[in-house]
């Protein structure tokens, strides 16, 4: 059974170990890398036509107001708006968070404010520990 002049005989046949280690790799960079793809602020956009937010009774929501100028305002009693530094828009809304964890918070901003602004205020709302914020407008005339 010795073999003439040293060939093979053809192999019909497709080897599928390099694919299958290729499938393996490609699997475990997609399993690698899906999590960081996940990172952002949940926003719950609003429609052309939006409903009215429902207010709890006896609770009224913390409402942040930013100005065209930069100025940011909080409202939390439901009473009077007060000047605050963007600074300490976190530290307020998770000390009154964590008396009534229920509270809403709105963000009401002007027309002309910066985009970029009214995230910067939503990702420390985030991290204050707000589930959910809404943003404010107003309804379209007809």
């Amino acid at each position: 059974m010795s073999r003439k002049h040293g060939r093979r005989k053809p192999m019909g046949e497709i080897n599928v170990v390099p694919y299958i280690d290729v499938t393996l790799v490609l699997l475990i960079i997609f399993m690698i890398t899906t999590p960081m793809l996940q990172t952002g602020v949940e926003v719950d956009l609003p429609q052309a036509e939006s409903a009215m937010v429902e207010q709890k009774e006896g609770e009224p929501p913390i409402v942040i107001s930013i100005k065209e100028q930069g100025e940011y305002y909080i409202n939390i009693d439901g009473q009077n708006d007060e000047l605050i530094q963007p600074e300490e828009i976190n530290a307020r809304v998770a000390a009154v968070l964590s008396n009534k964890p229920g509270t809403q918070v709105l963000i009401s901003a002007d027309k002309g404010v910066d985009y970029g602004t009214v995230v910067t205020v939503m990702a420390a709302l985030k991290n204050a520990g707000v589930p959910t914020v809404g943003l404010m407008t107003k309804p379209e005339e007809q």
